[in-house]
């Protein structure tokens, strides 16, 4: 029941050693566990506030009788199935609960939805029968867009099937004391509401309310994974390593962090992708995670990776040992077994708080976010006014396929060829933003997209759905150093989903398909603003042909 590390550093040997040392000198851990914010600012702004989650694994024990308490009555009312509705830091960690640890006899099945695509919002309704269901809105702010959008919708769902007089009883919350969740909450006659510590960040959230009242609907033991994270709190010495590992690399133009995972601990890459995105990408630096991308021969990547190796079985050793026997920096992160877990989040959360340290940038903040969120709600009052989104010419079409950005093209392949001609090896990357609905035949056509742009520049490469991603990986696209080039990948939605104005009525003046492509137009924006290049490609009326075609045209 623990973590170890075990490195194969190469050329980074010296300069991570360095770092280790300076962290165990400056006696970093131990002032970040007295909250000393002059770790990393000379002000405690948006950092005394946002340390919270260095006390889950003690202070959470005291919420386990309320969250137990909760799910006894839910599966005595016979709720089989749990739907999380959330984005970023309020849905990756249940995310990696389920696919992880997956459900106990008894519990509830839980999914989680974090696309405002209309086709994934019909698909969760359709699949899941109300009555047997519970709805689970969590968000920090209690204001985020989306996860309100849900919370109308489904509620909606559940009163226009079972009545109003019982929708409440199908729904709990997840927010910080004073939210507008809250308020909805009680308003609407939840069954219950959690209120989280208001001191804990999102991304740093996996091990409280946020993560743990969904991993208890699973059937998780509670108790071993915050035992395990005590002892995590207080063996740091592998978040020491970690952090020095990450803040060495991206000193030395090493900052594709790019993460191989034994296959039982694959999903928990989307967590440390956003904890690292989130919290690095500002100041123009940054560390780009590199998560579930195609494997390449050790000789094809570039002096800007650095690789961490989530351990728990053998099955990728021989793959990890080519790339460090290949000179490659290598870190080996080894869980004993995967109810190590909720020790991982811990290390992984502090790794990331030493990391901001040696890199001389503030991990507790997201200066950038908010940019792609006014010019999403611009377009929304855009279309609320015109009846219609603003609209741009493409610059090329052939067949379904049309290019959308600020250079001419004689065809959507030719754009994104010239796009990617700007890539800088060793230097740049490309991030595939993928404004589609999630099935698992689109995951597929993306991954063989992605290594067809991998393997045809050399660039690391990222993936991510919208807007999901802009929870995600949004801050560091905007605030790193401005290597990125983004594509964006957008269909013409075929079904739509109404957002309910409010909760308690039918009436609307917004849909789902409206609002994700005035998310995908307000981070265009936002990306352009912020003097990144971006590429949009529209696949048309069958996403899944459109992908197909441009693949081919690449190849």
């Amino acid at each position: 029941m623990s973590i170890s590390t075990t490195r194969h550093a190469g050329p980074l040997d010296g300069a991570m050693q360095q770092a280790v040392d300076d962290v165990l000198r400056r006696e970093i851990v131990a002032r970040i566990a007295a909250r000393d914010h002059a770790v990393w600012r000379p002000t405690a702004d948006e950092i005394s506030n946002r340390l919270g989650w260095l006390d889950c694994p003690h202070t959470m024990v005291d919420s386990l009788g309320e969250i137990r308490r909760v799910v006894r009555e839910t599966r005595a009312d016979g709720l089989r199935h749990a739907l999380l509705l959330g984005m970023g830091g309020s849905s990756l960690a249940p995310e990696v609960f389920r696919q992880v640890l997956g459900v106990a006899d008894g519990y509830l099945n839980l999914e989680v939805l974090d696309s405002t695509h209309p086709e994934s919002v019909l698909a969760k309704a359709n699949a899941l029968d109300p009555s047997r269901t519970l709805y689970i809105p969590a968000t920090k702010s209690g204001g985020t867009v989306e996860t309100l959008s849900f919370l109308k919708f489904f509620y909606r769902h559940v009163a226009n099937a079972l009545g109003t007089a019982q929708a409440g009883r199908h729904f709990i919350a997840i927010t910080d004391p004073g939210s507008g969740l809250a308020d909805a909450a009680r308003a609407l006659n939840f069954r219950h509401t959690f209120l989280n510590d208001p001191h804990i960040g999102g991304r740093y959230s996996a091990l409280s309310h946020f993560g743990l009242v969904p991993a208890a609907m699973l059937g998780v033991d509670l108790d071993d994974l915050l035992e395990r994270a005590r002892r995590a709190s207080e063996q740091t010495q592998p978040a020491v390593e970690l952090g020095a590992f990450m803040g060495a690399g991206a000193a030395q133009g090493r900052d594709k962090l790019t993460l191989i995972a034994s296959p039982p601990l694959a999903p928990v890459g989307t967590w440390v992708e956003q904890l690292i995105a989130e919290s690095t990408g500002k100041e123009g630096k940054g560390i780009v995670p590199v998560e579930g991308e195609p494997f390449l021969e050790p000789s094809a990547y570039g002096s800007d990776r650095l690789f961490v190796y989530l351990r728990c079985d053998d099955a990728l050793d021989d793959r990890a040992g080519a790339l460090a026997a290949a000179g490659h920096p290598l870190l080996c992160l080894e869980l004993d077994d995967l109810n190590d877990l909720g020790a991982a989040f811990y290390q992984w959360e502090l790794a990331t708080a030493i990391a901001g340290h040696l890199m001389d940038i503030h991990p507790f903040d997201q200066p950038d976010v908010e940019a792609a969120k006014v010019l999403a709600r611009d377009m929304v009052q855009a279309y609320q006014q015109r009846g219609a989104l603003p609209s741009e010419p493409p610059i090329a079409v052939h067949g379904s396929l049309s290019a959308f950005g600020s250079e001419p093209a004689t065809s959507p392949d030719q754009a994104l060829r010239a796009l990617l001609a700007q890539g800088q090896p060793n230097c740049s990357y490309i991030a595939l933003q993928a404004y589609l609905n999630p099935t698992p035949e689109i995951g597929q056509l993306l991954a063989a997209l992605r290594r067809t742009l991998q393997t045809s520049r050399g660039l690391a490469t990222t993936l991510g759905y919208g807007p999901r991603f802009l929870h995600s990986t949004g801050q560091l696209h905007k605030g790193d150093a401005g290597h990125g080039l983004f594509l964006q990948l957008t269909a013409t939605t075929t079904v739509d989903a109404p957002i309910p104005d409010a909760a308690d009525g039918d009436a609307s003046g917004l849909s789902f398909g409206v609002l994700i492509a005035a998310q995908a137009q307000g981070d265009a924006s936002a990306l352009r603003k912020a003097g990144r290049r971006v590429l949009r490609i529209d696949l048309g009326c069958d996403a899944a042909a459109g992908l197909r075609a441009l693949t081919s045209q690449l190849n």
